[in-house]
């Protein structure tokens, strides 16, 4: 198969550009006039064909996807039949991997194919909540709303990550610092120090002889301390990948005292929003509590999502059995009950995450604002420890001279 480049004229005199892949060119010419298009100028694109395993390895950031679905929901909205959506979607992608994938979707729908199938086949981009509810959208008949309601849902997303990213950047860089200090410290200065240290006897202060200790077994034993380092880091990755591992991992960052609080809220955010979502867009209500579990990102959640969908499906009503379940926030288990009997639960849950989120939002600052002078504060105390070890031997060997 050749990748042919392509300029050709659609239907309404517009000029298109893509690529296409064929035996030969007649054969290419031929796949493009069967979509209603009057070729102007096609040849074989050697740079599309040297790039094109580089492009399909290529990842597809997710504010990439929240944009893609956007502009979906917009030219849905518009009229434009779907197929068309996928055209327009594909050449005013930025990606260049999700261009490719748009396009492969275009020529499946044209095939007969339905857009969530389409997508479907790349779940590393598209995963089963997207699906889903596109797929609960195309079967009601409201696939612009449901797209519209995803894009909300994936733009607040993008947004909660690139909040958290922001927040994290001086902490980060202090933290680093510090860490560098400890080390340039501990394996540079304290060193060149240790031998006029030792010359003063074995009668030196109790700060001293640990910093002392502690340099010489740091310098002595350095690959010993960065092997266990790493073999500590590969065992936690293979222990956290068990079932059970990453259990116990979820449950212990939920139990951190103040982060574990903004943790939790964050996944039950996430959780409610997702299944109200999916809940909108008309996904069965047993599929749509597993899909929401899965994707709140926290194995105990799924685990209590689990529960709660076995306790519907006896016939419970929803928010009994997530009260039951005990992993769920009164707030949440009130305006899931009052969403039953109104009838519009996914309003109920999105005013649920709306709340978390602010409250989420809240946590955030403040623990940003508090972890800045904790590691302020340690990597004053440690400098400080530090300099009172050298100076006390020497303010003892002054007193010696007098």
């Amino acid at each position: 198969m050749t990748t042919f480049a392509y300029v050709a004229l659609d239907p309404t005199g517009r000029k298109r550009t893509g690529f296409v892949e064929a035996p030969d060119q007649d054969q290419a010419i031929a796949k493009i006039t069967s979509e209603g298009r009057f070729v102007v100028e096609i040849r074989p694109d050697i740079t599309r064909v040297h790039h094109d395993g580089l492009a399909k390895r290529g990842k597809v950031s997710k504010a990439d996807v929240a944009l893609f679905t956007r502009r979906m929901a917009d030219l849905s909205a518009a009229g434009l039949p779907l197929d068309r959506v996928l055209q327009v979607v594909a050449e005013q992608s930025e990606s260049a991997k999700l261009t490719e994938i748009a396009e492969e979707a275009l020529e499946d729908v044209r095939g007969g194919t339905s857009v969530s199938q389409a997508l479907a086949k790349h779940p590393r981009v598209f995963n089963d909540v997207y699906t889903q509810t596109l797929r609960a959208g195309e079967a009601s008949g409201q696939f612009s709303e449901v797209a519209a309601r995803l894009a909300d849902f994936q733009e607040k997303e993008v947004a909660r990550k690139s909040q958290i990213t922001s927040a994290m950047i001086y902490p980060g860089v202090l933290t680093l610092t510090a860490v560098f200090v400890v080390v340039f410290l501990l394996t540079f200065v304290v060193p060149r120090l240790s031998g006029v240290f030792k010359d003063l006897g074995n009668d030196l202060p109790i700060t001293t002889q640990i910093l002392l200790t502690s340099t010489d077994f740091l310098t002595k034993n350095a690959l010993l301390v960065v092997g266990s380092i790493v073999a500590a880091i590969i065992l936690f990755r293979v222990w956290v990948v068990t079932d059970a591992g990453a259990t116990a991992r979820d449950r212990a960052y939920m139990s951190v005292p103040i982060v574990g609080g903004v943790i939790t809220k964050a996944i039950v955010s996430r959780f409610a929003r997702v299944l109200g979502t999916l809940v909108y867009g008309g996904v069965p209500i047993l599929e749509a509590l597993q899909i929401a579990g899965l994707s709140a990102g926290n194995r105990v959640f799924l685990h209590t999502s689990e529960r709660v969908a076995n306790d519907v499906r006896d016939g419970r009503p929803i928010a009994d059995a997530m009260r039951d379940a005990g992993s769920f926030p009164p707030v949440l288990v009130h305006m899931v009950a009052i969403g039953e009997e109104t009838g519009d639960l996914p309003k109920m849950l999105s005013r649920v995450s709306d709340s978390l989120d602010f409250e989420v939002d809240n946590g955030m600052r403040r623990l940003t604002a508090l972890v800045e002078p904790v590691i302020v504060l340690g990597m004053g105390v440690f400098v400080g420890f530090v300099v009172l070890s050298v100076l006390l031997p020497i303010f003892q060997a002054q007193n010696a001279v007098k």
